[in-house]
Formats: C-alpha cells, structure tokens, sequence
C-alpha cells in the first residue's frame, strides 16, 4: 500500500466509512472483492480508501494485501501515545495495526462523544506526527444553516483544528465537509447549489493546499457525479451508499471517468 507521506494533492479521493457496521466474515468478503477490482481496473487519477470498525482494521488490511493501492484508515484515536485512557485507541496503535489515515471530527464524535475543536487539533497533530493522513470532518447544523452562518461555522472548526500547522503539514491533511443536515439515515441531500458557497469559502482558504477537499453526505451513485463537478470537491466520503460493495465500486468507476480524474492523469 502506498505510504500517505508520499501522496500528491492531484487526485480525486473516494472514500467510505463503515461505521459500527461488519463484523469480520463481511469485512474479509467486502475487502476481497475491492482487491480484486483495483487489481483488474488500475486506479490512475482516484485515491481509494475504506475506514472499517478498529475490531475488522487487521483484517481488512491483510485482505486488500501489502501492494493495494486502497487506503485503510480508523474512524477514531486518541492523540496520546499510550496512558490511562480505558477504551481508547491511540493513533500510534492504530498505525501498528495497519491504519494509514485517522478520521477525525466526525459530527456523531463531537455530538455523542464530547469531541471539540481542540480535540480535533490534538488528533490532527498526532496523525501528522505518526506519518498518518487526518481526515478531518467539519460541518454545521441546519439551525446554522438558516442562520446563513454556514461558512464561517465551518471555516472556524477547520482553522480551529488546523491551527499552528505548517505548510507541509497541512499538504498531509484531508478535509470534509459534511454538513450536520445533509448526512444520516434522515439526512436530506444537498443540492449543489446549496454547496457552492461553503466549498468557494473552503477552496479560498485550503484549496492547493491540502490533499483534497471532499464532500460527504447522503452521496449515492444518482449524485455523484455532479457533487464532483463542484469547483474545488476533489473527493467523496460516502456513507450507506458504499457500505455494499458494488454500491461503491460503481462510485469509484464514476470518479475515474470523471473530467478531473482525466486532468490528473494528463
């Protein structure tokens, strides 16, 4: 698997979460058939990655094999590298047992489980240091919404968590936008221009120069393609749609035949 140091900004990232969904059987399967897909159809232009549960990390891995060009991330760790933190993962073990990214921030994280602004900068500098890609979540509320306070909502989580970071660091980094409203079983879709505004503000500040900007929330294969089209998203996070695999293989076939895929590749 590639190493995440050595990634370039200049590729569509696409990109699913598992939640607290698959046990091992399902995730052996899943991973099994995604292998095989990037071995029969090579990934030129697009950055796969998958974020199983920590109990399915080994064995996802060992799966997808030691040349995948597929990612493997958690959906959580601590920033500190080992302590009397009961329950908690640390980045360092998670990197140990074959995670290459960290998704940090995620809404259901800071609303469930007391994640915060500075929470989220202890993990994306702990990601960092232990050479893993952070991928951090940033959305707001429909209540924020409809306030029209939705861009400098997201803005403040991103620089909030991103703060004191240099250049190159912040070169290592991945950001999603995943607006509270629009993710979910009950999450509504949002429409695209509904999306131009927040990505225009996030592409002034972070365009150029971080691995990619993605967008997540109720992305299935009828809007993917558009979502793509967006001006600064070059990547998707995608949710239930890719929790079966050909859901998100169909996806990952849509993003190489994407226009900004082709720029990629010359």
């Amino acid at each position: 698997m590639p190493d995440p140091r050595a990634l370039g900004a200049a590729q569509l990232w696409i990109g699913t979460s598992w939640k607290m969904n698959k046990g091992l059987a399902e995730s052996r399967r899943y991973a099994r058939g995604l292998a095989d897909y990037v071995e029969a159809n090579p990934m030129t232009g697009v950055q796969p990655f998958i974020i199983p549960s920590f109990t399915a990390l080994a064995t996802t891995r060992h799966e997808l094999g030691d040349e995948s060009p597929v990612l493997v991330g958690v959906q959580n760790a601590h920033w500190e590298d080992h302590g009397a933190w009961t329950g908690e993962v640390s980045v360092a073990q998670a990197k140990d047992a074959g995670a290459q990214l960290v998704e940090i921030g995620h809404s259901e994280r800071r609303e469930h489980f007391g994640e915060t602004v500075e929470t989220t900068r202890l993990k994306v500098a702990a990601a960092l240091e232990h050479g893993l890609v952070p991928l951090l979540c940033i959305g707001e509320s429909a209540e924020t919404k409809r306030a029209g306070e939705s861009s400098r909502f997201i803005l403040d989580q991103a620089a909030g968590a991103l703060d004191g970071l240099t250049d190159e660091q912040l070169g290592r980094v991945l950001i999603a936008y995943e607006p509270i409203w629009a993710i979910g079983e009950n999450g509504r879709p949002a429409t695209v221009e509904e999306l131009r505004q927040p990505f225009a503000d996030l592409g002034r500040e972070y365009g150029g120069r971080t691995l990619g900007l993605l967008y997540g929330g109720s992305v299935n294969p009828d809007n993917a393609e558009d979502l793509l089209g967006i001006e600064h998203v070059t990547g998707l996070f995608i949710g239930r749609a890719a929790w079966q695999l050909p859901g998100y293989l169909r996806i990952l076939e849509m993003a190489a035949a994407h226009p900004k895929a082709s720029a990629v590749t010359g």
